[in-house]
């Protein structure tokens, strides 16, 4: 072979190229990465082959690191979570070598990973927890985490673990992070849906229809501003986000009715109430801020509403001004708790004040827009309440109020989805009707935090609060006159039966009476010797007078007892 392949040029090139390639790579093996340029004429010499088998080496010891790094962190999370000293801040101040102060910024992966760990041990307590820690700890240092890494006040997270769990406070707080989807509302007064959806699609919009809703729509993506299409400016859609769907759909607006939205500015639920009348009937649109009425003006004339009228009155005074409406709808101004997402100055610029006086404002106006509808009405006497909130303060508390207030009472909102209302909250017990109301959450439905309460007036009547305190006091009274004979009665049931077994003892054992002279008796007969002789006779006939008197007495006590 070697003679007949010795003499051929081409066999003796390729094999002085061998002899180059391994010489290079023996180059590589000896000086490691100190020698980057062979290693990169290496690479361009390998095969095609090679050089997939050396990608699959290479992932296999990355996936081996990784699983290592797993299998670490997995032993700690067994060995258990060990609980920092509470700290108020992220922050922290150090002294360095030369005695200056240092500000130190915790990592914020570690906190995040500190909340995720404080959540397993809560979890199952029992057995991880620290033995020298307490559950409030754990709460505490939880509540200062969750407010530090998402940006809170310490009061809201508070606020919220009132009426939540400590894991769905944090789900709800995370999902407060991302925006909701972009939904948009079909105004059925100028197109249909499908048309809408045909146009849109036309002009590269992803898009689905919103399933529970008719006329709603989800937009995932667009090649063009959604604000800015033809069919926007047109009035053919209304950007709108899904919660606010929900207090129409409550309201339920029929034709030819007379209606009140109480505070209706942008305009979304105004167009929405005047689509489902079809322009007949009289629709009041008010809102109290008039710098806001422009832009209200505006969306009636761009979605073609003609049976409008915009007012600019205070909600708490409109009874006073115009009253008899068949339907009200009031989406109460609110703490926007609900709304986080949109606006994140929310997270530090409410505080406990603020939704004290906002509570009372909305009760102010509750009862105001009850006093504008006509409970005769033939088709209505509905009032809806709604806020953008989540707090039972602003909620549950102050439909409570408007029913202890007015002649009014909770009907079912017509949604078939949404959590229901609150009857316990805190020391409170409300209204048990109050689970008709409807809740909805970000991490739950997907939208914007909401309440729905649906009220059915039933009288025109204002209830004083003397009638009221009366009622209350008179069935106090009742059911502790009735708690009274229950007792009377079983007491005496009780010593009927020993009464009558005593009595036949006493007779027996009673001691005759010493017999006592009365002073018409003690006058001498000195006539008549033979009465000394039969004195013996009426000192008996005293005694035995004196024991059936005295059993007499016992009969009567005996009756009583029974009588009572």
């Amino acid at each position: 072979t070697q003679s007949t392949w010795g003499s051929n040029p081409v066999f003796n090139s390729r094999l002085e190229m061998g002899k180059d390639s391994n010489k290079k790579k023996q180059d590589v093996l000896e000086f490691g990465s100190d020698s980057d340029e062979l290693a990169d004429e290496f690479e361009d010499e390998e095969l095609e082959v090679e050089r997939d088998a050396r990608e699959i080496d290479e992932d296999d010891e990355q996936m081996e690191l990784d699983a290592a790094a797993e299998m670490k962190e997995m032993a700690k999370d067994q060995e258990g979570f060990e609980l920092p000293p509470a700290r108020d801040d992220l922050e922290s101040v150090e002294e360095d070598e030369e005695g200056k102060l240092d500000v130190v910024t915790e990592d914020p992966s570690n906190v995040y990973s500190r909340i995720q760990s404080i959540l397993g041990v809560l979890a199952d307590f029992k057995n991880k927890r620290t033995e020298d820690r307490s559950r409030s700890e754990y709460v505490s240092q939880i509540v200062q985490d969750v407010a530090n890494f998402f940006g809170y006040e310490i009061f809201l997270i508070q606020h919220f673990l009132t009426f939540m769990s400590i894991p769905e406070m944090v789900e709800f707080v995370e999902a407060q992070e991302k925006a909701r989807p972009l939904v948009i509302r079909t105004n059925t007064l100028k197109t249909r849906r499908k048309d809408l959806v045909q146009s849109l699609i036309n002009r590269g919009v992803n898009l689905d229809p919103v399933k529970w809703s008719k006329v709603g729509l989800q937009i995932y993506e667009s090649q063009v501003p959604i604000g800015a299409t033809p069919e926007y400016l047109t009035g053919h859609y209304m950007i709108q986000s899904a919660s606010s769907f929900c207090p129409v759909i409550a309201l339920a607006p029929t034709e030819n009715e007379r209606i009140l939205d109480m505070c209706s500015c942008p305009g979304g639920k105004t167009t929405y109430i005047a689509s489902l009348m079809k322009n007949t009937g009289v629709l009041i649109a008010n809102d109290l801020n008039k710098s806001r009425i422009p832009s209200l003006i505006a969306n009636i004339h761009r979605l073609g509403v003609r049976n409008c009228i915009v007012s600019n009155l205070d909600g708490k005074q409109f009874p006073s001004v115009m009253k008899n409406f068949d339907r009200v709808l009031l989406d109460a101004p609110c703490t926007g708790l609900g709304v986080i997402s949109r606006d994140s100055s929310i997270k530090t610029s409410k505080t406990e004040e603020d939704i004290r006086r906002t509570s009372h404002l909305q009760r102010e106006l509750i009862l105001a827009a009850i006093d504008s509808v006509d409970a005769n009405s033939a088709t209505g006497g509905i009032i809806v309440y709604s806020t953008c909130s989540v707090s039972p303060e602003e909620n549950e508390r102050v439909v409570d109020y408007a029913l202890s207030k007015r002649f009014v009472k909770l009907v079912d909102t017509g949604l078939e989805f949404g959590t229901p209302g609150l009857t316990r909250y805190q020391q409170h017990r409300l209204d048990p009707s109050l689970k008709l109301t409807r809740r909805f959450y970000p991490h739950v439905h997907n939208m914007d935090g909401f309440y729905v309460a649906k009220l059915k007036k039933f009288s025109n009547a204002i209830p004083t609060p003397k009638s009221k305190a009366a009622e209350n006091e008179e069935e106090e009274e009742d059911d502790t006159h009735k708690k009274k004979r229950k007792k009377k009665h079983v007491e005496a049931e009780e010593q009927q039966q020993p009464e009558e077994e005593e009595q036949p003892q006493q007779e027996e054992e009673a001691p005759e009476p010493e017999p006592e002279t009365p002073a018409e008796e003690a006058e001498p007969e000195p006539v008549e010797v033979e009465s000394h002789a039969d004195e013996p006779k009426p000192k008996k006939q005293k005694a035995s007078s004196k024991q059936s008197k005295k059993s007499n007495n016992v009969k009567k006590v005996s009756a009583k007892s029974k009588k009572t």
